[in-house]
């Protein structure tokens, strides 16, 4: 069972920085393609961005392209979530998931069906 723990949330006024991370544990990290994604008050969950094993590839969604920077430390079993030029319209809980296995490509879909707590961001104008 893989358990995932995000962290770094907070209020933010507009054009201000965060940033995520997520613990991952119960399963081998440096397997598993990794993802950010958000969830804003009345609206489904979404993707953000996501990372490859080694962490030389990256995806984003078009609205945080430029501003947002995912990375990954293996040896910790962390994934981060930079994100600069916060926007009103980034407010939402954000979690992280893997995204597929070494033997895949990476997608933008979630492959376990548990989530974390999640963490809030909220950004104020």
């Amino acid at each position: 069972q893989v358990r995932l723990v995000e962290s770094g949330g907070g209020l933010v006024q507009a054009g201000g920085s965060l940033r995520l991370s997520c613990s991952a544990s119960g399963r081998t990290f440096s397997n598993y393609h990794m993802g950010w994604f958000r969830q804003a008050p009345g609206k489904e969950r979404v993707f953000v961005a996501g990372i490859s094993t080694s962490g030389g590839s990256t995806s984003y969604t078009d609205s945080v392209k430029g501003r947002f920077t995912i990375s990954r430390d293996n040896a910790k079993n962390t994934v981060y979530l930079q994100m600069n030029s916060l926007e009103p319209e980034d407010t939402a809980v954000y979690y992280c998931n893997a995204v597929g296995g070494k033997w895949s490509v990476m997608t933008t879909t979630p492959i376990y069906t548990s989530w974390g707590q999640g963490t809030q961001v909220t950004v104020s104008s």
